[in-house]
């Protein structure tokens, strides 16, 4: 009991925003990572979802953990909605690639809408410059599994099809988080169009 609550702490502790992660305006690091989508893995390159449009890319801390389950239901309930506005969806966590396959698939998570990737060696967070935290002993994640991967802290960034930052969002509930995402998206979408017509 005391390492889910540990793990809960660290969750939440994680959404403490960061003075020195990327600010809008700056140039988003590309990269590609192993990914899952539904339960299935895929190569995510955000040069080629950029293609596509904005991508939102929100980091946090671990699957199957209090605050990041809900954030990932929360972007899930959201999918069409974040559709609608043009934008696609990324998860980065530390995980291994093993555990982002069951939490992508899982209908209390993901739910097969939302892709998450594996950042397992933390250089994709660093690029962007958010702090990781070393795990504890013997810290289990909701489902009783043990968490042996650092986190990161749970910061999104709103991308635009040129690679620049749009939005940096930290330091807030995660269902507000995603609350924050949609309507940075939203803005983007009523931009376009405005500018298109």
């Amino acid at each position: 009991m005391k390492s889910v609550l540990l793990g809960l702490l660290v969750c939440a502790v994680v959404t403490i925003p960061v003075l020195a992660a990327l600010k809008p305006g700056d140039k988003a690091p590309d990269f590609s990572a192993r990914a899952s989508l539904a339960g299935k893995e895929f190569t995510f390159s955000l040069a080629d979802a950029l293609k596509k449009g904005p991508v939102v890319v929100y980091f946090y801390p671990s699957a199957f953990t209090g605050g990041c389950n809900i954030e990932a239901h929360t972007f899930a309930e959201n999918k069409e909605k974040f559709d609608a506005a043009g934008a696609s969806i990324i998860g980065v966590s530390q995980d291994s690639i093993d555990r982002l396959n069951a939490f992508s698939a899982d209908p209390q998570y993901c739910g097969g809408k939302i892709a998450v990737a594996s950042d397992a060696n933390g250089a994709i967070a660093v690029a962007y410059n958010l702090t990781k935290t070393a795990a504890r002993a013997g810290m289990t994640d909701t489902r009783g599994a043990a968490i042996n991967h650092d986190f990161t802290e749970r910061t999104t960034f709103i991308v635009t099809p040129d690679g620049k930052i749009a939005d940096t969002i930290g330091g807030m509930a995660p269902d507000k988080n995603v609350d924050m995402a949609l309507q940075a998206v939203q803005r983007l979408s009523g931009a376009t169009k405005k500018a298109g017509g």
